[in-house]
């Protein structure tokens, strides 16, 4: 069963004004505060923006058919040059809250499946908790690897320039296969100087 719930939680809804008949239909809006951690560490939903929700409610046999779109306002950063981004994310949901007694309906039925009823939602006192199943939406929805444009060029490997604000940006390197025999090639020749022979201009005079 669901943790007892609070009526006045951005993300609570009652469904009285429904009632119980199957094909009674309620549709509505809402503007919610976005809850804490709605995201992963590269992009998600910072906490306090607001959320647009619209919600279609359906009472069918086992319980409330919750069918809804939400608009979310995401804030993040782009992975290959770290410049942040925002943007707007719709995702689409739709979610079964089954009634209290329902849950005694599906033992008697012994469907033998447990994660799946593991996995339902219930009612409480004719409310039921959107947070979970908006979480998991959003969640899933959003992008692995955020990039601030399909084309980002990212940063310099060398200096960490940001390569779309210079796209001639280059650092000259040589291979440092061939810098080693430079090295070589300078070292030998420095040895050379030092063991050339000395001019034998007072030669005559010694003798």
């Amino acid at each position: 069963m669901n943790a007892r719930l609070d009526h006045r939680a951005p993300l609570v809804f009652d469904t009285r004004e429904l009632g119980r008949r199957p094909g009674a239909l309620k549709r509505l809006s809402r503007s919610v505060v976005a809850p804490k951690d709605l995201g992963i560490e590269v992009i998600g939903v910072r906490e306090g923006v607001t959320i647009e929700l619209d919600l279609r409610l359906e009472s069918v046999m086992e319980g409330v058919l919750v069918t809804g779109t939400a608009r979310v306002p995401l804030t993040g950063e782009c992975v290959r040059c770290l410049e942040p981004l925002e943007r707007e994310l719709e995702v689409d949901f739709q979610e079964m809250y089954s009634y209290p007694d329902a849950d005694d309906r599906s033992r008697e039925a012994d469907t033998g499946d447990d994660a799946e009823e593991e996995d339902m939602l219930f009612l409480e006192a004719d409310l039921f908790d959107l947070e979970p199943v908006l979480r998991d939406a959003v969640v899933l929805a959003l992008p692995l690897q955020p990039v601030c444009r399909e084309d980002c060029p990212g940063l310099c490997a060398d200096c960490g320039a940001r390569l779309a604000d210079d796209p001639d940006h280059h650092h000259e390197s040589a291979d440092i296969r061939w810098a080693a025999l430079q090295e070589l090639a300078e070292a030998m020749r420095d040895g050379e100087k030092d063991n050339a022979p000395r001019e034998r201009g007072d030669d005559s005079q010694e003798k």
